[in-house]
């Protein structure tokens, strides 16, 4: 049924799990992968009384970000490679990471976006939101919300749960 799994990952724990169930579901479905990060742009500093300036230049951040990626994103292939899972990698620069998903999903055709599920809650979660609520809201295709080891841990010897 899925052929196409896009999975976008920050390199936390809880996108390193992501990532492993993804793959594992892939597998068992015989789809590709697209593993995808969100690269920050530059801030823009903010000077004033009391404000820290920031030596960093926005090409020297530009090169940081794209090496954090490349390192993520490098990880996440081998990571599925080595189950014999065909997989791709795509990253782009957006402020706005549940934007840059649902750009990534319709550029590269995915018709499974794995998210993992936030830790966020309460005022947090009203006023910044939860990225996966936020893709699965938006996006035309389907959402697998990957639930966190403490909300849904897996069963001994299980190898994905999607329910």
């Amino acid at each position: 049924m899925f052929k196409h799994l896009l999975v976008p990952t920050d390199g936390s724990e809880l996108s390193e799990g992501t990532v492993r169930r993804a793959i594992s579901f892939a597998k068992d479905a015989g789809a590709r992968i697209t593993f995808f990060y969100a690269q920050p742009d530059f801030p823009m500093p903010i000077y004033g009384e009391g404000a820290l300036i920031d030596p960093t230049t926005p090409e020297q951040f530009a090169r940081a970000s794209a090496l954090e990626a490349d390192e993520i994103l490098s990880r996440a292939k081998a990571a599925a490679e080595t189950e014999g899972v065909a997989a791709a990698t795509d990253t782009t620069v957006n402020e706005v990471p549940y934007e840059a998903i649902i750009d990534a999903a319709a550029d590269r055709c995915a018709d499974l976006v794995v998210v993992g599920a936030s830790k966020r809650r309460g005022s947090a979660a009203a006023v910044i939101g939860n990225t996966a609520e936020l893709v699965a809201g938006e996006l035309p295709c389907d959402v697998l919300i990957v639930p966190t080891p403490a909300e849904q841990p897996f069963a001994p010897g299980v190898r994905s749960q999607v329910g």
